[in-house]
């Protein structure tokens, strides 16, 4: 058994100061049970905790570090900002740079603003859509989690799907009427929604590969068929491209599928680790926001500058490493020998990737949506995970998070998890 002595005294501590002794929820290992660990540095594929034990780490800050921790290329940008001013409040030229990158990237972006969480850019763009259109209702997806703002904690899957609960305490219910909640991959409840509220949608926003409710990927067609029906109802298409943007491809789902939204909400990679996020779209529609239209948004720290330099360090290098090539052979590998593992020790598992991204399920079902998601064997998964854990592999304390391969993994690393898996399945 491992000793985590410091980080138990350390979580200790942590519940006497902070609610739960987190930051955010998921972090407190409820959906697993046990306690969590405490972080004392991150180098590459790996992160070292306080106790000094070594992890291979698939969690990567939860998206962001699709280069590896701490990357020289991003640590060296962040040093060079700090020196020239932490914050400015005022418009500096990597605003500019990180805004053209975007753009470049993502075909379906014309204008595009900053902000400083995902959360910020999926309410407003949001607001923006209902601005725009000039209609209240927006239809969201079961288990697709768009931030913690009032009207979209419906649903809302991630660490809200963990605790079992869904909807939040103190979030009216004046403001979720207007939020439409339908199943995922569901063609039919999408016709129903729209047949049912003529002329009152404003948008739909989706994850369109959803990573909070685990893994699940859209059937065929399935996006296709949102772009058309969006169209022909005069509403918007909002991807929530916030873990998917600069991961799956380096135009994000939007690139790999073939589908051009309305607005694109991001945030994570383009921050490089540092708090950050963004939405764009169509010039028409951004030019609705303040100080050009009337629709109001603002943010003190938005386009942070060392924020915008670790992000720009960030874009630059996947571009110029070839990243994404190797990441889809390391997803290949750890698909097909995760697989292998399940089958040796005769456990029913779904695995489904996308990219990088990836997500084992304690079931003999496929997984399509939430519902699917929900029949997989909790207990089970948490047995595997804290398995996982002494065997020194860490992945999202919770069935139902993806998990993130970066660049800086190595095939040795992915057979080692391999490895591990196959001995931590014989025991469950």
């Amino acid at each position: 058994m491992i000793s985590r002595a410091k980080s138990e005294a350390l979580f200790a501590e942590a519940l006497q100061h902070i609610p739960g002794g987190v930051n955010s929820p998921v972090r407190a290992f409820r959906g697993v049970g046990g306690q969590p660990f405490f972080v004392d540095r991150a180098k590459g594929a790996r992160v070292w905790d306080v106790d000094g034990n070594e992890l291979i780490d698939y969690v990567g800050t939860w998206g962001p570090a699709i280069l590896g921790h701490a990357h020289p290329r991003i640590i060296a940008a962040v040093q060079q900002a700090a020196e020239r001013g932490t914050s400015f409040g005022i418009p500096n030229p990597l605003e500019v740079t990180m805004a053209r990158l975007v753009k470049s990237a993502v075909p379906s972006v014309e204008k595009v603003r900053m902000t400083n969480s995902g959360t910020e850019a999926c309410m407003s763009a949001i607001r923006l859509a209902r601005g725009f259109t000039k209609r209240d209702k927006i239809i969201k997806f079961d288990g697709c989690y768009h931030g913690h703002a009032d009207s979209l904690l419906v649903k809302a899957g991630s660490g809200a799907l963990t605790f079992g609960h869904p909807d939040s305490a103190g979030v009216p219910a004046a403001f979720t009427q207007h939020t439409i909640v339908l199943p995922y991959n569901d063609i039919d409840a999408v016709k129903a929604a729209f047949a049912a509220n003529p002329d009152q949608i404003a948008g739909i926003i989706l994850e369109p590969v959803p990573g909070n409710g685990g893994l699940y990927l859209p059937r065929a067609g399935y996006l296709e068929f949102l772009r058309e029906i969006t169209a022909a109802n005069g509403a918007l298409l909002i991807f929530d491209e916030v873990m998917t943007g600069f991961r799956l491809a380096r135009g994000g789902a939007q690139q790999r599928f073939g589908i051009r939204p309305d607005l694109s909400c991001f945030g994570k990679i383009i921050g490089g680790g540092l708090p950050v996020g963004a939405f764009g779209g169509r010039g028409e529609i951004m030019d609705c926001l303040a100080p050009l239209g009337p629709v109001y948004q603002a943010g003190t720290l938005s386009g942070n500058p060392l924020a915008m330099a670790a992000g720009i360090a960030a874009l630059e290098e996947l571009e110029a490493s070839g990243a994404y090539s190797k990441l889809e052979e390391l997803s290949e590998q750890l698909e097909a020998g995760m697989k292998a593992a399940a089958k040796a020790a005769g456990i029913a598992v779904t695995f489904n990737a996308c990219g990088s991204m990836f997500c084992a399920y304690f079931t003999d079902r496929p997984v399509y949506n939430l519902a699917d998601a929900m029949h997989s064997d909790r207990a089970r998964f948490s047995k595997y995970f804290h398995g996982m854990l002494e065997e020194g592999v860490y992945f999202a304390p919770s069935q139902f998070e993806a998990g993130f391969i970066s660049a800086a993994h190595t095939p040795e690393d992915i057979e080692k998890t391999v490895q591990a898996a196959a001995k931590v399945m014989k025991t469950l």
